[in-house]
């Protein structure tokens, strides 16, 4: 099997493949968050890097080294940056970083990078760092950069969301250490869960504001958003598949982001 990692590979033989074959970068976007007492904390690492490798393979891309931190987790759909294991970025620190690891890979020479997000809150610094990035690479004379920005759940379609919720889907809003992750953890590390742990609880309820500093009290306080109690391997072997088919045929068959 062909090495996708950017970390592992020798500096030749990524000049190489970035300079002379024009292989694009997809670059998992994560966070280090709590997830419920069933699970590990890296979900929005490990979900979007097997995602990035799988989808790597598939079109002949490199995968770089996953962003470990985020921006800060909201209680609406993160449960709350009042959470203990949680451990965020400010939310320019997260633009920044991006910003300055784009414009690494575009003076190596690289012109097309996927941004393969995992965390819901990083969506708005994400954006920005990727114009950031653009704007600045404008100035060094590199003016045909691209980036895609990807949340991968955007791909679920939805015959996937009725394999997946047979009885009731609640919305991605309260799926925070639900189901999808849940699945999909069991389905890429099973190690990192324990089912016995799930708590079994109705989906969060919140109002239609949000309040500065959080009420504690608001989130559940398991930190899940609504019950992973139903999640299996099976399932996330599903949403795996679907959000790999998904991102590959964009990246492959999408004009706009073409070498030109």
């Amino acid at each position: 099997m062909v090495n996708v990692m950017i970390d592992e590979l020798a500096w030749t033989e990524y000049r190489r493949r970035v300079v002379d074959e024009r292989q694009p970068v997809l670059i998992p976007l994560g966070a280090l968050e709590q997830h419920g007492p069933h699970m590990s904390m890296n979900p929005d690492v490990v979900i979007p890097s097997a995602i990035s490798g799988a989808v790597a393979r598939n079109i002949g891309a490199l995968v770089a080294p996953a962003f470990a931190y985020g921006a800060k987790s909201q209680q609406k759909s993160g449960g709350g940056n009042h959470m203990c294991g949680t451990t965020s970025l400010d939310g320019h620190t997260l633009s920044l970083a991006l910003k300055d690891v784009l414009k690494e890979f575009g003076r190596h020479g690289v012109r097309r990078i996927a941004v393969i997000n995992g965390h819901y809150e990083n969506l708005p610094f994400a954006t920005e760092g990727v114009e950031l990035a653009i704007q600045e690479l404008k100035w060094s004379g590199i003016d045909d950069f691209r980036v895609i920005n990807i949340s991968y759940w955007d791909f679920v379609t939805q015959e996937t969301i009725k394999k997946v919720f047979p009885d009731d889907f609640t919305g991605w809003d309260v799926e925070h250490g639900g189901i999808l992750e849940t699945s999909l953890m069991l389905h890429l590390k099973p190690e990192m869960v324990d089912m016995s742990l799930a708590p079994i609880q109705a989906p969060a309820k919140f109002p239609p504001y949000t309040v500065f500093p959080p009420i504690p009290e608001w989130t559940p306080e398991s930190g899940c958003l609504s019950s992973p109690a139903a999640a299996t391997a099976e399932k996330g072997q599903i949403l795996f598949d679907v959000t790999v088919v998904g991102i590959s045929d964009v990246l492959k068959h999408e004009p706009w982001w073409q070498p030109s």
